[in-house]
């Protein structure tokens, strides 16, 4: 496996947005979250949206490194501890819903783009990873949440937007901050309370290898914790789909 290329401060970075500010350079690592459309409230939502559409009028575009963590600090942090909080239908608690997500992030895996390490809770996702030369982010980004958005629909007999339409990304600076998002991402299942079958991981030998699990540890020797399938179909959440 190649190393993972990092943030380059020589270089410029192409900056883009959606509803979210998200920076790209070629061939990077990455830190990415998406979840699912219920997984905040709408009370939650709103208060988020009006703080951060103030802090980016106060902050006018280009962002320096500096502004972007704070924006991180300051909304991507806090969107992260509610996503723990469990809001919303939270299918993802049902290890068959997790199979159809964790076969979409593997399915490309060393064609475009390498994968370190990646959670999949109960209505949010965390990957960490590294994009081969001429991929691009939000394509990528697209295309799984496109696919497992009709898989799950499907199986779930629902309707309607199953994620959320943007993501949160953060390119990586280094390999300490590398180390610490194999460690976030290992411990947000145990943050947030997860029983063993609520959640799948899986990480790489780079992942273990820089940042070795203290023991006991959740995964196998191969990177991945073994949650075996139920062999019903899993249940839609009460009510109608999201949207």
């Amino acid at each position: 496996m190649n190393t993972p290329l990092f943030l380059n401060r020589l270089t410029d970075v192409e900056k883009s947005a959606n509803h979210l500010p998200h920076w790209e350079q070629p061939g990077r690592c990455y830190f990415v979250t998406f979840r699912m459309a219920d997984s905040l409230p709408a009370a939650l939502r709103e208060e988020w949206t009006a703080e951060r559409d103030e802090w980016l009028e106060a902050h006018p575009k280009p962002h320096t490194p500096e502004e972007t963590g704070e924006y991180q600090q300051k909304f991507t942090a806090r969107i992260e501890h509610w996503l723990d909080a469990a809001h919303g239908s939270c299918v993802l608690r049902q290890p068959a819903c997790r199979e159809i997500v964790a076969g979409a992030l593997q399915y490309f895996e060393a064609k475009r783009y390498d994968l370190h390490a990646w959670v999949i809770m109960p209505n949010h996702v965390h990957v960490l990873m590294s994009l081969h030369e001429g991929e691009q982010l939000g394509k990528i980004l697209s295309s799984w949440k496109s696919y497992t958005a009709n898989r799950l629909n499907d199986w779930l007999h629902l309707s309607g937007s199953f994620w959320q339409e943007d993501y949160f990304d953060r390119l990586v600076r280094d390999a300490d901050h590398f180390v610490r998002c194999v460690r976030y991402i290992r411990r947000n299942p145990l943050k947030a309370g997860l029983l063993p079958d609520g959640y799948s991981i899986w990480e790489d030998a780079l992942s273990r290898r820089w940042a070795p699990p203290a023991p006991p540890s959740p995964l196998s020797e191969d990177g991945t914790r073994m949650v075996p399938l139920l062999p019903s179909e899993p249940s839609a959440p009460s009510g109608e789909g999201s949207s």
